[in-house]
């Protein structure tokens, strides 16, 4: 179902069911999976996999050329999961040679007007990007994280799994799992309690995992002893653990604390 108007290039792989609405340009290399919907002037540029059942609205422009000074036209990719809705006026931009060479968007995500998730950024399930919330380069976003309107994550920056980030935050720290972080620039102000409780933990649960953060995070001793120990009196609590690991890591990053 493709619109006369529609300018699909011959290369392109297209399940059967796709839509493909007016005046949209599908580019060479795309392929989109069963269940696609271009609504309308819809640009997926070259090199891109849409997943099954996603639907990108108007004036989208998926799968753009990296924004790096170094790329010279080299073979890079984005690859986009399935189930994603994605708004209007959203970029997305492949990788670099640079970096991994390949963008990656996982599958049930919202992405609101305007998001924009740079190259080489890695983006897991279940993520909202509301209004004009920004990736840069290389950036890394957990499963089931919602970025406010009009924040931005740094070069680099990681967003662990279940965290909440406020609107017009600017993130230059990593923001721990599950935690939440607001404000210019971003500071951590405890646990994505909403979050979690709409996830069905219980108040048990959530008094547990609050117990434990307490310890890391408003403790009196030197931040890697507040750390060794958490981690041995939490070690049955997996969020825990993943905030731990999250830290362990890539511990030269700068990290997104309480009163910073």
């Amino acid at each position: 179902m493709i619109h006369p108007s529609a300018i699909v290039d011959p290369s392109a792989a297209l399940a059967d069911d796709v839509v493909i609405g007016p005046w949209c340009t599908v580019g060479p290399g795309v392929a989109l999976e069963t269940g696609v919907h271009l609504v309308s002037h819809v640009v997926v540029q070259q090199d891109t996999t849409v997943g099954a059942r996603t639907v990108i609205h108007p004036f989208a422009v998926i799968g753009g050329d990296p924004q790096h000074n170094g790329y010279r036209g080299e073979p890079v990719r984005l690859e986009i999961g399935s189930d994603n809705s994605i708004r209007e006026h959203c970029t997305f931009n492949r990788g670099t040679p640079q970096g991994t060479g390949v963008t990656r968007v996982g599958s049930h995500g919202l992405f609101m007007t305007g998001a924009h998730v740079g190259h080489d950024a890695v983006v897991g399930d279940h993520v909202v990007m509301a209004n004009s919330a920004t990736l840069g380069g290389h950036a890394r976003i957990g499963d089931k994280v919602f970025l406010g309107g009009l924040c931005a994550v740094h070069q680099n920056g990681r967003v662990g799994q279940g965290a909440i980030v406020g609107g017009l935050a600017a993130v230059t720290r990593d923001v721990i799992p599950y935690g939440s972080a607001w404000g210019n620039h971003a500071r951590l102000h405890g646990l994505n309690l909403i979050g979690l409780k709409r996830k069905g933990y219980g108040k048990d649960a959530v008094r547990r995992l609050l117990a434990a953060y307490r310890d890391l995070f408003e403790g009196q001793e030197v931040f890697a002893d507040r750390l060794d120990r958490v981690e041995a009196a939490y070690a049955d609590l997996p969020e825990i653990m993943e905030i731990v690991a999250f830290i362990r890591t890539d511990a030269k990053r700068p990290l997104c604390l309480p009163g910073e």
